[in-house]
């Protein structure tokens, strides 16, 4: 063992009595391929100098599992959570067969205390260590907030589009009914008078199928069997299929009866029949227009989202970026959440990188809902003050404890268990207001209510 760690460079310049009572209080542990070292969201008590085989570094986010690094014979890991007294951040197994050194928090600490080339040597070793990890785990957030962003944008479009197809479906058959319709029209040798009556009654079904009449559920119910009794009474063919379509065309008993005065018994039946087959077509038509104006409305949320074929600083419309956020995690927020909007009108538009300020604004509404678990209101205010655009993003979560609330910018530190996230939302968001905006955000939380407050300069170039 001294031979082995007398080639480290954290113990390289030890001198060789020290090395020796280190190796003294020292010992080894042996991994079989496979075998967990140590957890992620475990106490960090001991670190580890590899002197064979390999061991994996690897880190949960979400359901995956990223591999931060494989380190080798000679490599030390494990000091980070021991020299800061925190729960490792990630977890470590043997890829092959593997012995190690173990090196207690004392050991260490009198080993940094002592040697000034051992502390120099382990502050690279972290600091490089850092920027590795941080730099793959950046990637991984951008990988998720583009996942996340997929999901929300591929879950909206899935109703319209299948409402498109559907309608489009249906639609063929409709428009053989029209047909059909309209060769029997052709064989009631119906005078001026009736004709000009017909087209009459046709064109006001067009119009009634862009706007049926709005009346609940149980009105629409009598209405329905008041006509249907209407149409039975008449002998009028599938009377139960024809009611509904005739409520929705606002029709009642007196409306009707007036039809009885234009037309014979055989003319009735077949103009109703008539206006049925316009009614579907044009009520599909409509559908159709529907899904497709929501998906065309989606795909413009998607692009003000990301702020497609423009330049990186553009003048930002802070209540656009919010409402287009929303559409994308609207997937997110139909299970028991309300948004509350509460925006001041005639809000400035500010200078400002839209794209990125849109990730800030998906980290702290997806972080809202989190801590809800899927229940509550998260309230979103705006105003503008002096020089300055204020948001405001409020949930009803439990809160943050006040201890640690002067952490939670920090990298890596999350509030989630291991696993469920990376510790690099809230950083990387602070990054984004502070840094590249010149703005500032502000926490406040007790149970109940947490409210981050995100100050944006109108014109940051200028300050």
């Amino acid at each position: 063992m001294f031979e082995f760690l007398k080639k480290i460079p954290l113990f390289a310049d030890l001198p060789d009595d020290d090395l020796g009572q280190l190796c003294a209080v020292s010992h080894e542990v042996t991994l079989a391929a496979g075998e967990e070292l140590f957890a992620e969201g475990s106490p960090g008590h001991r670190a580890y100098v590899i002197k064979e085989g390999q061991i994996e570094i690897i880190k949960k986010s979400g359901r995956r599992e990223i591999l931060l690094a494989v380190q080798g014979p000679g490599v030390v890991i494990g000091e980070l959570a021991l020299l800061e007294d925190r729960p490792r951040m990630a977890t470590a197994q043997a890829r092959k067969d593997s012995v190690l050194v173990v090196i207690d928090k004392a050991q260490l600490e009198a080993l940094l205390s002592t040697s000034v080339s051992a502390s120099n040597a382990m502050f690279r070793t972290i600091l490089n260590r850092w920027r590795e990890t941080e730099s793959l785990l950046r990637q991984n957030e951008k990988m998720v907030h583009l996942g996340t962003l997929s999901a929300g944008v591929a879950h909206e479009l899935n109703n319209p589009a299948a409402a498109v197809r559907r309608g489009s479906d249906q639609l063929k058959q409709a428009f053989a009914e029209l047909n059909q319709q309209e060769g029997q029209m052709g064989q009631l040798e119906l005078s001026a008078a009736q004709q000009e009556a017909v087209a009459t009654l046709m064109a006001r079904a067009q119009q009634q199928a862009e706007r049926p009449p709005e009346m609940d559920a149980m009105a629409r119910s009598d209405r329905e069997y008041e006509l249907e009794s209407w149409l039975e009474a008449r002998d009028v063919d599938d009377a139960w299929e024809l009611a509904p379509m005739l409520v929705n065309l606002d029709y009642d008993e007196e409306r009707l009866n007036t039809l009885v005065g234009c037309f014979t018994s055989g003319q009735l039946t077949m103009v109703i029949s008539r206006l049925n087959a316009v009614y579907t077509v044009y009520n599909l038509l409509m559908e159709i227009s529907s899904g497709a104006g929501r998906i065309s409305d989606i795909v413009g949320a998607l692009k003000n989202y990301s702020y497609l074929d423009q330049a990186p600083v553009q003048t930002v419309d802070v209540h656009q970026g919010l409402d287009s956020t929303l559409l994308i995690l609207q997937h997110k927020l139909k299970s028991g959440i309300s948004v509350r909007r509460e925006y001041a009108p005639g809000l400035p538009h500010i200078q400002a990188y839209g794209s990125e300020l849109n990730q800030v604004w998906t980290n702290l509404i997806d972080n809202a809902v989190d801590a809800m678990d899927g229940t509550g209101v998260i309230q979103i205010r705006t105003r503008a003050q002096g020089e300055w655009v204020v948001v405001e993003i409020e949930d009803e979560g439990p809160g943050i404890p006040e201890e640690i609330q002067s952490r939670i910018f920090e990298p890596f530190f999350t509030t989630k268990p291991p696993g469920k996230g990376t510790g690099l939302g809230l950083d990387i968001s602070y990054k984004i207001i502070v840094h590249k905006h010149r703005g500032e955000i502000k926490l406040t939380s007790r149970p109940g209510k947490t409210c981050f407050e995100v100050w944006l300069p109108i014109d940051f170039e200028t300050r």
